[in-house]
């Protein structure tokens, strides 16, 4: 292969050419042990970190949360302009390669077609994306932003929502109904999708059009020539492991309490850290039988299960809540994205630093913890689509999803709110806003168990697809490693979680997907201009 510096394109190397169903051997240094395909040292030193983190986590429950706390109050307090700068870099690049003519580019060559329809790709892409973080903040980050910008002040689990509105004077209801749910959709529009789409085009393309190794060392051969199979290419994938890993473990302790909450509403049991606890293990065990039955047995028939349950529970919302007014939002709501936009995505100069840091810096973390992970699964799954497809299709329609999401659910409990004066939504704990909006609906214990079912089948996805991922990185780039790899992820997973909830409960969640969002920004960074290098060298349809 020829080194990236020295001008010439990109080519595969030497050696087995098909990567994703052969053994690729030029520095890998798979080691065949007890039945496992291990590729050192990243999985010994991924592998050996995880489990010393869940046994120190376990032996200092009781002192370690307040460590947690303050690295995350730390990195977000002095780094948001960091995270909200190299945000707007990926909704640039990403919006500058659509209207490129390298968004001619077609992912695995001018004559690959697509290997799903658009149903089931999209129902990945939704599952596998943000599934748990929609159910849990659908309801309570409209709200909360709503009473923080209308005057009011609180402190939810450690999320700082003491800001000013950037429009409209304070106590101007109709500004602040405006500025909320432009807040809301901006951490979950464009921003947190470009992220993804700029991993999964990259691992995409250097797997399936330059035949490397389906990896995140991968994406920057660009950048280090065949350095990526040293230390380079291991400290990389080092990262993404730990990346991908505690922000998995993130959103496995949100949905936990979710699911919690709301078992405690429909039955009666008890909320609390033993019963989330056993809720994981539950889950991540249904989780091991989806690993078991593999990506289209598993993954696949579960995303299109669970985008049907969402779709059936928006349809219901929108039927039995204020419907007239919901359809008038959505586009209130979108001019409102459109015309914050800029201000919110400010990274200098910020009047409401408490937003960008309590909210904004901890979000963006956690997407870009979650980029190997939601990367590599749509790169998987994606093999046939242009360059200006998979981004239409992973940066636009998502966020325009995310939009109605937010509206319908967040919009019910806001004209809850104004309109009707129940304060249940607004007064409860974050992990309840939505079962609280739900009170008001008719059929509110079938509404409740959907929303419940949805959250869990969501983690069982989530843990599955991550499980995936991490075993591919640790792998070498195979995706046919032995399952008993997959199984031995898929379980720290949900360990992880556990002991993140235990050292310091919804805290100590966010502090690891912040402290190992920090350095993948860099390296995502990286991987941009790695990407527009690649693309060029491409033959365009």
């Amino acid at each position: 292969m020829t080194d990236s510096t020295d001008g010439e394109a990109i080519r595969a190397p030497e050696g087995p050419a098909d990567i994703i169903d052969t053994d690729f051997e030029i520095g890998q240094n798979n080691v065949q042990l007890f039945g496992l395909d291990i590729h050192n040292p990243v999985f010994a030193i991924s592998g050996l970190s995880v489990v010393a983190f869940v046994i120190v986590t376990m032996a200092f429950q009781n002192t370690i949360g307040p460590v947690f706390t303050g690295l995350r109050d730390f990195l977000t307090s002095n780094f948001d302009w960091f995270f909200l700068l190299a945000g707007n870099v990926f909704v640039l690049v990403c919006l500058g390669l659509i209207i490129s003519p390298l968004g001619r580019v077609r992912i695995g060559g001018r004559d690959a077609t697509p290997d799903y329809g658009y149903a089931g790709w999209f129902s990945m892409l939704f599952a596998a994306g943000m599934g748990i973080g929609l159910m849990f903040y659908g309801v309570s980050e409209p709200i909360t932003h709503y009473s923080t910008s209308f005057g009011g002040v609180t402190l939810e689990n450690g999320l700082r929502t003491d800001w000013a509105p950037l429009g409209g004077a304070e106590g101007d209801a109709a500004a602040a109904h405006a500025l909320g749910m432009a807040a809301t959709i901006f951490h979950w529009g464009l921003h947190p999708w470009a992220i993804y789409a700029i991993v999964g085009l990259s691992l995409a393309l250097f797997a399936y059009n330059k035949g490397l190794p389906l990896t995140v060392r991968s994406m920057f051969y660009p950048i280090f020539g065949e350095r990526i199979w040293g230390w380079p290419g291991h400290v990389i994938d080092i990262l993404a492991v730990f990346a991908t890993l505690f922000g998995l473990a993130t959103s496995l302790g949100i949905g936990a309490q979710q699911a919690n909450a709301g078992l405690n509403y429909l039955f009666g049991i008890e909320i609390g850290v033993t019963a989330q606890i056993i809720l994981i293990a539950l889950i991540t065990c249904a989780a091991l039988v989806s690993v078991l039955r593999g990506l289209d047995g598993g993954v696949k028939i579960l995303s299109e299960i669970n985008l049907g349950l969402a779709a059936l529970l928006v349809l219901f919302i929108i039927i039995a809540g204020p419907t007239t007014t919901l359809f008038a939002d959505l586009f209130h709501n979108v001019s409102a994205y459109a015309t914050e936009l800029i201000p919110l995505s400010n990274p200098f100069g910020r009047e409401d630093a408490n937003f960008s840091q309590g909210w904004t810096a901890f979000y963006w973390a956690w997407w870009i913890s979650w980029s190997p992970f939601v990367g590599m699964f749509i790169a998987r799954v994606s093999r046939g689509r242009s360059v200006r497809e998979f981004l239409t299709c992973v940066l636009l329609i998502p966020t325009a999803v995310s939009i109605l999401w937010m509206t319908i659910l967040g919009g019910t409990a806001l004209d809850q709110l104004v309109v009707n004066g129940f304060t249940g939504a607004q007064d409860a704990a974050l992990e309840l806003k939505l079962f609280e909006m739900l009170t008001q609906l008719p059929f509110t214990w079938i509404a409740s168990l959907l929303s419940i079912i949805l959250v869990i089948v969501f983690f069982v996805t989530s843990s599955d697809s991550g499980s995936l991922v991490i075993d591919t990185i640790t792998a070498g780039g195979k995706v046919d490693a032995p399952v008993a790899q997959r199984v031995f992820w898929a379980s720290f997973e949900g360990l992880v979680a556990i002991a993140l909830l235990i050292g310091g409960g919804l805290g100590a969640l966010q502090a690891m997907a912040v402290s190992t969002g920090f350095p993948f920004a860099i390296v995502l960074l990286l991987a941009c201009y790695a990407l527009v290098r690649g693309l060029m060298d491409e033959p365009r349809d």
